[in-house]
């Protein structure tokens, strides 16, 4: 899907230069029929910033759809492959499912299959920490739940003192 994403994205970027490319040709060959009939300083300035400001832009936008979620994705590998623990489950570059054994500085032995096989692998190996996303999603949903509680005890207080200040009312 980002493949994808990134492909297009490529693929507008070419046509912005393509288009930049041609209308800074074109502004050069007006600039060079008018300045023999002008001055020229001003259409030279407004040509070059015709080729430039669409370059600027085709960066920027490369950077913000390619680069950026790259190093972002990248930066997130690295920490979950950092912090690997004996007995996560994980998932291997080639598809292979296990659970890690043991931990060393730049690898890993995991044990795969009903066999109890042991690989050792590089840490950069390692694609997915199958244990970590889920203990990832078990507290995104304890803090969810955790919030729902609060706002209906809060609502419950809300309404205690909605109470409180009837009988007030009523008794005055």
């Amino acid at each position: 899907m980002i493949r994808k994403f990134i492909k297009s994205a490529a693929a507008a970027v070419s046509a912005v230069s393509v288009y930049s490319v041609m209308t800074a040709v074109s502004a050069f060959a007006e600039d060079a029929e008018t300045s023999s009939a002008a001055s020229g300083s001003g259409s030279t300035s407004g040509a070059f910033l015709q080729l430039v400001l669409p370059l600027v832009i085709m960066f920027a936008l490369l950077y913000f759809i390619a680069i950026r979620p790259q190093k972002k994705h990248e930066r997130e590998q690295r920490e979950m492959q950092e912090n690997l623990q004996i007995g996560d489950e994980v998932v291997t570059i080639g598809g292979i499912v296990g659970i890690i054994v043991s931990v060393s500085d730049d690898t890993v032995l995991i044990e795969t299959g009903g066999a109890k096989n042991k690989i050792r692998l590089k840490n950069n190996a390692i694609s997915e920490n199958v244990t970590a996303a889920e203990r990832y999603k078990a507290a995104q949903a304890e803090a969810k739940k955790k919030k729902t509680e609060g706002l209906s005890s809060a609502a419950v207080i809300d309404d205690e003192v909605k109470k409180s200040k009837k009988k007030k009312n009523n008794e005055e």
